[in-house]
């Protein structure tokens, strides 16, 4: 018997029939599922779309994360990170593969917002925004103040009123910007950066930035964990004063701001003294002052009276006339000095001119001796041979000169010439 191929009762189904039929049957099934899993293979291309594959110890299955809702993740995903999703499952057609369109992700264990806080605090402490070294000292008693808050909460009105108490002599200006929702982390960023640029007509400039709103929940707070805004902060070249919520929140804000208060009103309090305290200190300073000073006056007062009792107050030509006897002393002192320096150096005097006279030449002439010299340099003749025939000499005498040409010269009788003489003429 002969079998039909197909059979005559079944139908032949494409492959494109099949993977639509499959595709029809997962997304009906599967619209609306939760899985949990660990994240494995994730890419972010350039579209913002984000690929992972979800695993466990049995199976893997790839998921999908499209740009929408990425944008509104408050924490990244890596590798490794166990998480739970809700989102539905679909059929690829070109690759009859089937994929999990994520729409809500939370991770395990944590809360996202609580994820994403450590995250970013942990980026930003490797970038350094969060070092003591680079923030900024606060002025002790600032002229101009701005405060980027809620223009309408209690917040501003609190701070107002703590301004204008403490010190009414500052200059406050409001920069309104929303605190909470979609959109408000950028709006206080925008600020700071636009208070930053300001350049007051009068030159004095802003000498501190209050950035502050009043208590609210985790979410509420969350613009202040936005890194547009901690980057900001970071940037300003004014100092920032943060007063964000009650005292156990701590924002991204708080940490990457010059200073922190635990409110707003305490931020208000820590930019301006107190106005009473410092009348208080002016006060107790003037009384000190007075006290030095009429103290001072009676020890002047002393020291004039000692002065006058004094002789030379007294009797003030005594002290001249002591000087003048001293003064007569000292010049017959010196004159007498000064002649008995004079003897000794006229005894010194002739005993040198006695020493000078011994060893003067001239007395040589005395004895009968002469000193010749050559007439044109007046050089000494000391030997013959340093004349020459036809020169003329002059022969100083103990009287007079004789002035003579030179017609012989003749050299003394050298011993080992055996008694010769040698003649130049």
């Amino acid at each position: 018997m002969a079998t039909l191929f197909p059979p005559a009762n079944g139908k032949v189904l494409s492959v494109g029939e099949l993977t639509r039929s499959l595709k029809e049957v997962v997304e009906t099934a599967y619209a609306c599922v939760w899985v949990e899993g660990e994240v494995s293979n994730l890419a972010r291309p350039s579209s913002g779309h984000q690929y992972l594959t979800l695993k466990d110890d049995e199976a893997p299955i790839r998921a999908v994360i499209y740009r929408a809702v990425a944008l509104r993740m408050r924490f990244d995903l890596r590798d490794g990170m166990r998480i739970i999703v809700r989102g539905r499952l679909t059929l690829y057609m070109p690759r009859g593969e089937y994929q999990l369109l994520i729409e809500e992700v939370h991770p395990k264990g944590i809360g996202p917002l609580e994820l994403a806080f450590r995250q970013l605090k942990e980026k930003l402490s490797v970038r350094g925004y969060f070092e003591p070294g680079r923030k900024k000292p606060l002025p002790r008693i600032p002229r101009r103040v701005v405060l980027v808050t809620s223009g309408t909460g209690s917040a501003v009105r609190d701070m107002l009123e703590i301004l204008s108490r403490r010190w009414p002599a500052v200059e406050v200006w409001i920069c309104p910007v929303r605190v909470q929702g979609e959109g408000a982390a950028a709006e206080i960023a925008d600020a700071l950066g636009f208070v930053n640029r300001l350049r007051p007509a009068d030159g004095a400039g802003i000498d501190v930035l209050i950035l502050g709103r009043g208590g609210g929940s985790l979410e509420d707070l969350w613009p202040f964990n936005e890194e547009c805004v901690a980057h900001a902060i970071f940037k300003s070249r004014i100092p920032v004063v943060t007063g964000i919520g009650h005292e156990d929140d701590l924002t991204i804000a708080d940490m990457v701001a010059d200073c922190r208060a635990l409110t707003p009103s305490e931020a208000a309090e820590r930019i301006v003294p107190d106005r009473a305290k410092v009348l208080e200190w002016l006060g107790d300073l003037e009384g000190r002052l007075l006290s030095l000073l009429n103290r001072r006056v009676e020890q002047l007062g002393l020291r004039v009276d000692d002065l006058a009792n004094r002789g030379v107050f007294r009797n003030p030509l005594e002290r001249i006339r002591t000087e003048e006897r001293r003064l007569d002393e000292l010049v017959d002192r010196m004159k007498r000095a000064i002649l008995k320096r004079a003897e000794q150096s006229q005894q010194k005097l002739e005993r040198l001119a006695v020493q000078l006279d011994t060893l003067s030449p001239l007395n040589v002439l005395n004895r009968g001796y002469s000193l010749t010299n050559l007439e044109t340099n007046r050089e000494l003749v000391r030997s013959s041979e340093s004349v020459r025939i036809g020169q003329r000499i002059v022969t100083r005498l103990r009287h007079g000169q004789i002035i003579s040409r030179v017609e012989e010269t003749r050299i003394e009788t050298d011993p080992s010439a055996n008694g010769e003489k040698s003649t130049h003429v």
